[in-house]
Parts: C-alpha cells; sequence; structure tokens
C-alpha cells in the first residue's frame, strides 16, 4: 500500500505499461476517456496501455493491448524502452488501482490510422469514447487534461529519451 492511498475502494495493485504512440508526422495517439460510474471525474485524454498478464513482459503486453485496444499491429522489437517509469492510483469502476507503470515509445512508419474497435473489452467501449492523432507541440502547448497527469509536461524530455522517475501520483 501507498501512505497517501485514500481508503475509499478496494485495491487492485499491479504492474502496467503505457505507450507513446507517434505517426510519421509527429502526432500522438490519445483516447477520450470517461468513467461511467464515476461521471464526478468528467472527461480526459489517456495513453493506450494496460496491465500485464502474469509472466508477461512489458514488450509483450505492450503489443497486445495496442492491438486490443486500437487494432494496430505492432513487432515487440518495435516497443522501445522504458525510460519513463512511475508509481500511481486512480479508481476505476468498483476499484481503486495502484499500478507500477513503465512508458514506451513506439513510431509508426506512415500516417496515424483510424483506431479498430474490435478486439477491445466491454469496459473499453464503454470508457473509449473517441481518439485523437494530437499533434505532439499540440499536446506540450495547451496541456489537456491528461492520464499520466504529467504528461504534457514530462512529453519533452520522454521523447528526448531522458530517464523519468516520475514520483508517486493520486489521479483520482
Amino acid at each position: 500500500m501507498h501512505p497517501e492511498l485514500p481508503r475509499d475502494l478496494p485495491v487492485i495493485e499491479r504492474r502496467a505499461v503505457r505507450l507513446v504512440v507517434l505517426d510519421a508526422t509527429d502526432r500522438m495517439l490519445l483516447f477520450h476517456t470517461r468513467d461511467p460510474e464515476h461521471p464526478r471525474l468528467g472527461t480526459w485524454w489517456e495513453l493506450p496501455g494496460g496491465g500485464l498478464d502474469p509472466g508477461e513482459t512489458y514488450r509483450a503486453a505492450a503489443v497486445r493491448e495496442l492491438r486490443e485496444e486500437t487494432g494496430i499491429v505492432v513487432r515487440p522489437d518495435e516497443v522501445g524502452d522504458p525510460t519513463w517509469r512511475r508509481r500511481a492510483s486512480f479508481i476505476h469502476r468498483r476499484l481503486r488501482h495502484l499500478q507500477d507503470e513503465v512508458v514506451v515509445p513506439v513510431r509508426l512508419p506512415g500516417p496515424g490510422p483510424d483506431v479498430d474497435e474490435a478486439h477491445r473489452l466491454d469496459y473499453e467501449v464503454e470508457d473509449y469514447f473517441g481518439f485523437r492523432w494530437w499533434p505532439v507541440a499540440e499536446v506540450v502547448a495547451d496541456r489537456p487534461r491528461c492520464y499520466p497527469g504529467r504528461l504534457p509536461e514530462l512529453l519533452p524530455a520522454f521523447l528526448a529519451g531522458e530517464e523519468i522517475d516520475e514520483p508517486f501520483e493520486l489521479w483520482s
């Protein structure tokens, strides 16, 4: 457990991977997201990704999550190194997630494709109500509300290959 963690819901601890997916024109993929059970949280923009299955590497999880959530297929060797490490907590449905996350880059060779939702889990279909290929410079300048919360602020350092060990984020 974490000392700053609210005691509001049952806690699930897991390892997770998030992907900064860039296309050839320096646009990044973000999902427009909500939690139908917690409307007070409003809406936000979120990196693709999710939890690692038992025994799964972050690269294998990144490949699987990207295919499930977007239909985009990449090879494990196309997933970059986990130079951004973070621990975060958020509420989702009836659980409080406490996650050790790595953020990895994936660069696509062409323009960002439309998202194929065919392999999404039921809750993802409900939670993700849109997507956008955002120009990186616009995310940095406009600072939309995101998960991870410091994404607009930390994105330039991440894309420059800097090592980031982010302190705990209590997102919701």
